[in-house]
């Protein structure tokens, strides 16, 4: 089967082209970028040298496939889409622009008015966990944003239980600088993100919204940069309605995730990883989710953990490509991750 990839030479681009090029069922037929025209793709991601001759096309060249990857900044995949859907019977979109059903969303949120809000009934929100059979069926997919899975996933269970206050629910969430993408300003320059812990979003994060949608609640967001390069940990504070037991709470995570390939429950009594921990996540397509409950103040911590450019991004996509297109969920995403690191 053959895809392609528009916008290949960021750092979302090059993580799908590291999974996409293994991957034992498809060729990748096509990687388009204006600013890298006519390069070599090793050019902008070194990790690929001798491993593969392909070149960088204009975005204007782009040729038919069978699925079609957008790794494009948010707003611009929302003003091509009829064009894409007329190159590809299947796309999968990592930037934001079709993830929100409600339009005025994108208003409040991106300052755009969005040019084809018809496509957002009919795009499936591509979180697997959630929506697999959705994603199975669907001609266009939409990745969550990398904070969002994170948060997501850490609190469905609770959500899905109705045993959280759904108006008193807190996130904050840590990220290293390749989320800013390649082209991330100063903020993500070596010198201005060394040893710092800046609160960069106190509010209104443009992921709030994913979370609402998906979970149910209302969500009070907070995200910090932190020096690393990939991985996000989120710590979710929610309210019990009702009092909980570790045993209840293990109950629930199991019951929602024991047959998920990529989440993992992580939660040990002693040790230096008895809790999700991003590091130990880099270049796999897991997320962690490890709890514990606070008897004093009513309250759940949940941390959950994974690495932004693969669950957060690429390998989301992977993934969901996988059940779109009939194949084993897991293919090409088998990488276990580093330690020490």
């Amino acid at each position: 089967m053959n895809v392609a990839i528009v916008g290949g030479s960021g750092y979302t681009g090059g993580e799908l082209l590291r999974l996409l090029i293994r991957h034992p069922k498809v060729e990748v037929a096509q990687v388009t970028s204006d600013s890298m025209a006519g390069k070599a793709v090793g050019r902008a991601h070194p990790n690929l040298r001798k491993v593969t001759d392909l070149v960088f096309t204009r975005h204007a060249e782009l040729e038919p496939t069978d699925v079609l990857f957008l790794a494009m900044p948010h707003g611009r995949a929302m003003e091509r889409i009829p064009e894409f859907l007329s190159r590809a019977g299947r796309i999968i979109d990592l930037s934001a622009d079709f993830r929100l059903r409600d339009p005025a969303q994108y208003r409040t949120y991106y300052g755009v008015e969005h040019p084809h809000a018809e496509m957002l009934a009919k795009s499936v929100y591509g979180l697997p966990e959630l929506h697999r059979e959705a994603v199975r069926n669907a001609t266009l997919v939409s990745g969550p944003g990398c904070i969002a899975t994170a948060a997501i996933l850490g609190l469905f269970p609770l959500a899905k239980a109705g045993v959280i206050d759904p108006k008193r629910v807190v996130v904050d969430a840590k990220t290293g600088s390749s989320a800013g993408g390649a082209d991330g300003g100063a903020a993500s320059a070596h010198p201005e993100r060394s040893g710092v812990m800046r609160l960069y979003a106190p509010t209104m994060h443009r992921h709030t919204p994913e979370i609402e949608q998906e979970l149910g609640v209302r969500v009070s967001l907070s995200c910090h940069a932190v020096e690393a390069v990939r991985g996000i940990l989120a710590t979710c504070h929610a309210f019990l309605r009702e009092p909980l037991s570790d045993k209840d709470v293990w109950r629930l995570y199991r019951d929602a995730y024991g047959d998920e390939p990529f989440v993992r429950i992580v939660k040990d009594a002693s040790g230096l990883y008895r809790l999700p921990e991003p590091k130990i996540l880099s270049g796999t397509n897991f997320c962690d989710v490890g709890f514990e409950v606070d008897a004093h103040s009513d309250r759940i911590v949940v941390a959950s953990a994974l690495d932004n450019l693969m669950k957060g991004a690429a390998g989301s996509a992977v993934q969901s490509m996988n059940l779109m297109c009939g194949y084993p969920e897991t293919t090409g995403l088998e990488f276990l991750g580093l330690h020490p690191v």
